[in-house]
């Protein structure tokens, strides 16, 4: 199974376990909108906080691009406060799990 099947079903099954076992130790989550960066920890408890509200939510994801180095996806994200994003996420990969996380977001009216 590729890192993107693996964080796609971790992400529709809300498991934050089987997703924060896809990163490396030393993972970085880099904000698009401030680049500043989130560490592993820092970055499941959002991931936490997001699954246990159950009011995240993704449609369309798609795998754009993956091989043993990088994963780039792209899905629509609808949040709590009624914002939805078309949000395209470049992961780094080294040894089969995920060290970085970039983000570009557009907002959908």
């Amino acid at each position: 199974m590729s890192i993107y099947e693996k964080l796609d079903a971790a992400m529709e099954n809300n498991d934050a376990e089987a997703y924060a076992d896809l990163l490396h130790d030393d993972f970085k989550f880099v904000r698009h909108a401030t680049n500043t960066a989130m560490t592993k920890s820092e970055w499941v408890n959002v991931i936490n906080t997001m699954m246990d509200s159950g009011k995240v939510t993704r449609s369309n994801s798609r795998c754009i691009y993956e091989n043993d180095d990088i994963l780039v996806s792209h899905s629509m994200v609808s949040f709590p406060d009624g914002t939805s994003e078309a949000v395209l996420v470049c992961f780094t990969i080294s040894n089969g799990k995920i060290t970085r996380s970039e983000t570009g977001a557009t907002p959908i009216s």
